[in-house]
This record gives C-alpha cells, sequence and structure tokens, in this order.
C-alpha cells in the first residue's frame, strides 16, 4: 500500500556539531516540514489475525523536505560555508534513513523477520577514470577538482577521490567498491567540487548511474554529462564530463566470481572477471588455494600498440597543413615513445607498433598525445586516453579514438595484449 504523508512540526532538536578545530557547536534544528509517498508492506502474511506479522515501511517518492538550522547563542550564516555544510549531511542522512530500499520493520506478532531487514545482493565496482571540460570556479588558476562517489550518502558509504590541482581536464584513474542492496531502484551518484582549501568546496556538476542498466558481469564503459541538479531534467550549461567503468556482480553469479568480501581472497570483482590464473586453473580453484594465505593478482603482460593513422586532424601551420607525431605514454610507469613525423597533412599514416611491459594493467593508463612538428617548438593537437580494461577482456581490437581538446580529428589504434600473470603475496 502507497500513501502520501504531510508532515509539518516544530520539534527542538539540538545537535552537537564538531568541528576540524575540536570545537563543539550546538545547532538547532526546529521548523521541520515533509512531504512524500510511503509504501506500506504487510508481510509475512499469516491466517492468524490480524492476518500479517508485521509491518514494513519506506519512503518511495521525496517531495520535500524543509527545516530550518540555527546555531545556539550566535549566527550560522557568519561562518562560510557551514550552514549548507552541515544542511546537506542532514538532508542526505534523514533521507538515506527513510528511503527505499531501506525499510524500518515493525512486528506486530511473535517471530523472526530477520528476512525483511535490508540485506546486501551484490557489489558495484568503479573506477573513476577521468573528467573533461569541467567548469572553472577559480577567478586566478583553475579550479582543482575531485570526486564524491556513492550509492548511499552515508559517511562511511561515500568515497572521495584524490585532489587534481589547477586542471580542467583531470585524469584520477581510481577504483572503488560499493555495496548494492537494491539494484533495480539503487543508483551511483557522482558529485564533482573544486577544492578551496579551507573554505567549503565549491559544486561543479553531478550525474548518476542506474545500477539496472548495468548488465551483471559485464563491464561497461561510460561518459557522463555533469549536470546542476539530479532532479531537474533540463540543464544546458556545459559543465564538463565524468568517464567510468562499472561493473555490477551480484552475489553468487555462476561466471567464476562470488562474494568479493569473502576472506580467502583478496581479489578484488573487476580481477575476477579476467580469471587470470598462472597454471590454468579457474578462480574458484584460486580462492581455494589461496584460502591458507592470501594472495593477490597482478595483471601483468604486453600491451602492443599499433598507431595505425590519424584523420581529419586541425590546421595548425598558418602556411601548410600540419606535421604531426603521436607521443605514447604509460601514465603509471612513465614509459615513453612516439612515431615518426608525417610531413605536410592532416591524414597521416604511421602504421608503427610499440611494445610496453605493464606492470600492473588493472591501474595504468595509455596516454597518446599528437603533436605538430615545428623546426624550433611543437603545437599540441590533442590527445587520447585509454584505461587497459578493454585490452584485457578482449585480448586484441582496432578502433578509431576522437581526439580530446581538438576541434576535430581521431587517431586509428590497434592494441593486443599478450598475458604474463603472476601473484604477490600479501
Amino acid at each position: 500500500m502507497e500513501l502520501e504523508l504531510q508532515w509539518d512540526g516544530n520539534p527542538s532538536i539540538i545537535l552537537d556539531i564538531k568541528t576540524l578545530l575540536g570545537v563543539a557547536l550546538p545547532v538547532q534544528v526546529k521548523n521541520v516540514g515533509f512531504t512524500g509517498v510511503f509504501r506500506l508492506i504487510f508481510k509475512p502474511l499469516v491466517d492468524q489475525f490480524p492476518c500479517f506479522g508485521a509491518v514494513s515501511y519506506s519512503l518511495m517518492e521525496k517531495k520535500n523536505l524543509d527545516f530550518t538550522l540555527k546555531v545556539i547563542g550566535g549566527d550560522i550564516s557568519t561562518i562560510p560555508g557551514l550552514y549548507d555544510a552541515i544542511e546537506g549531511t542532514i538532508r542526505d542522512a534523514v533521507e538515506d534513513s527513510l528511503t527505499w530500499p531501506v525499510r524500518k520493520v515493525i512486528p506486530i506478532l511473535p517471530g523472526d523477520y530477520s528476512d525483511l531487514e535490508l540485506k546486501p545482493v551484490g557489489t558495484l565496482e568503479v573506477k573513476l577514470v577521468q573528467a573533461k571540460e569541467l567548469t572553472n570556479k577559480d577567478i586566478i588558476g583553475k579550479s582543482d577538482p575531485y570526486a564524491v562517489l556513492y550509492i548511499r550518502p552515508l559517511c562511511d558509504r561515500m568515497k572521495t577521490s584524490k585532489i587534481i590541482n589547477n586542471q580542467l581536464n583531470p585524469i584520477w584513474n581510481e577504483h572503488f567498491e560499493f555495496i548494492v542492496e537494491d539494484a533495480s531502484t539503487q543508483r551511483l551518484v557522482i558529485k564533482i567540487f573544486d577544492d578551496e582549501g579551507i573554505q567549503a568546496s565549491e559544486f561543479i556538476g553531478c550525474a548518476q548511474v542506474p545500477i539496472k542498466s548495468l548488465e551483471p558481469g559485464k563491464v561497461k564503459d561510460v561518459w557522463l554529462k555533469l549536470v546542476k541538479d539530479l532532479e531537474v531534467q533540463r540543464d544546458n550549461k556545459n559543465r564538463g564530463q565524468v568517464h567510468l567503468e562499472l561493473l555490477y556482480c551480484p552475489f553468487g553469479m555462476e561466471n567464476g566470481f562470488v562474494n568479493p568480501f569473502a576472506p580467502q581472497v583478496s581479489m578484488t570483482s573487476l580481477e575476477k572477471v579476467f580469471k587470470v590464473e598462472a597454471d590454468g586453473t579457474e578462480v574458484g580453484d584460486i580462492a581455494k588455494a589461496a584460502s591458507q594465505k592470501r594472495r593477490e593478482v597482478i595483471v601483468r603482460g604486453v600491451l602492443s600498440v599499433t598507431v595505425i593513422s590519424a584523420e581529419d586532424l586541425p590546421t595548425v601551420d598558418l602556411i601548410g597543413k600540419a606535421d604531426p607525431y603521436v607521443v605514447l605514454l604509460m601514465k603509471k610507469t612513465e614509459t615513453k615513445n612516439r612515431t615518426r613525423v608525417v610531413n605536410n597533412s592532416l591524414n597521416p599514416v604511421w602504421n608503427q607498433t610499440f611494445d610496453f611491459v605493464v606492470e600492473d594493467a588493472l591501474h595504468d593508463m595509455l596516454i597518446l598525445e599528437l603533436w605538430d612538428h615545428d623546426t624550433f617548438s611543437k603545437d599540441y593537437m590533442g590527445r587520447c586516453i585509454l584505461t587497459l580494461t578493454r585490452v584485457l577482456l578482449e585480448r586484441e581490437y582496432t578502433d578509431s579514438f576522437p581526439l580530446d581538446g581538438a576541434k576535430s580529428g581521431k587517431l586509428n589504434l590497434h592494441l593486443k595484449w599478450t598475458p604474463q600473470p603472476i601473484y604477490r603475496d600479501s
């Protein structure tokens, strides 16, 4: 049963807020108003009056939540950013404690109703790769972006990336893991902020991915447009984009990987998808072998990159076309290679192959930068940033990649992965 509920009251709630300076700040919450649609679940059904054993309730749709904050003996607005920070934390905590799939179970008849309580059903692996064309929030210099990711907005469930200073096209390449409790309704939320030091961070934009849009056991590569508000669909301002790789792993899948929190093995779900082994055994056998001693899979191998050609490059030289060449860089090891220069061409053909020994492919990246060669200088033309996830899964592929930071152009590449897996005791 679903009911729309409206509640207005004037409770006096005193919160003891601990600040970074170690000073306790008493904050009063009052003038609370709430409107939403609640779901009541009468379960299990029994043949004893009132015909159900327990009632569960949860918020299905939040329409409005208002309250007023006041520092006892002072004005909260005198501290920059404090009101917004406290208000956002309280709002997130209140909404999360009520919103589906979280539910409150009220026993009506004696019995065990633990099966009605919220339980994990899987994990979501997230690789935060990069962002591009972020809005600049700084007057001097550029923004210092970082990301906050969560499924449930609780402090112990939210993940924060490192800060990339003075950069509107940050590269993070960070991995996070989240607990999923209802794949049909939950979603991953990512918010990008500009770090302002001791002052409150400035919001840049946000995006979301419904977990039900992910195919279990399959890695999904997505670019998400940042918006101002997830509840407002129309947002024509360009706030930038964020690049993610996502893998949803339900518990008990019959494809070789199970509960990633199992204590006998330290592989992540993403590592288990690759089924990396040294002697041809399956992942289940690896888990058994690791039961006596934890072992970590290190995905090691040789990455062969063939720079085939580029197409439709922008004109750089005033008196000609361009003299392009490509610089290849493995980000983690900082190993570099470069192609030859092709003179006076906007559609250069190289067909050159480079081999990189990669020590940790799950956490490395390939960056290809296109430059225009001049006698006394060089001009930047654009770049492509690739994780190694796809080549690890497919082992070999050919594709075209648009140039970031350029008006036009794309790179045609062929990638091949030759694995040499090793193990490291932990």
